[in-house]
């Protein structure tokens, strides 16, 4: 449930960040692509239709996804996609084969690219002299 839920907000994040922030529509330039992430069960499954600068999020399976990752199931998923160190969580998961990857790797790099500007910036604290 988790990784669903997970899943779900990263598509609504990156639909308004397709829409609010310079630096995401920059990556998206150019891109005209399908990919998806999904457990290996085919339990979970969302797709995420990159097109004219913009990201739009839907449930299922994608029929013919530019790349797919796939997760052994939703908890480690959710434990892969919510790590502190998520690149080193990934090649972990991938040289374990918990992680599996199909279709273009190159994709797969540019996409872990742009989730980096999904995080909030931390805005700067005053600091008040005492």
């Amino acid at each position: 449930m988790k990784f669903r839920f997970l899943l779900w907000m990263l598509g609504r994040l990156m639909a308004k960040a397709s829409r609010d922030n310079a630096d995401f529509q920059q990556q998206l330039a150019g891109k005209d692509l399908v990919f998806q992430l999904h457990t290996l069960d085919g339990k979970i499954a969302r797709h995420f239709i990159v097109r004219d600068q913009r990201v739009v999020s839907k449930r299922g399976v994608a029929s013919a996804p530019a790349f797919a990752i796939g997760f052994k199931d939703g908890a480690y998923g959710f434990a892969t996609m919510s790590a502190k160190n998520k690149q080193l969580a990934f090649m972990q998961g991938i040289q374990n084969k918990d992680i599996q990857i199909q279709g273009n790797p190159a994709l797969v790099i540019w996409f872990q690219g742009l989730t980096k500007h999904l995080v909030p910036k931390k805005k700067a604290v005053e600091k008040k002299a005492a």
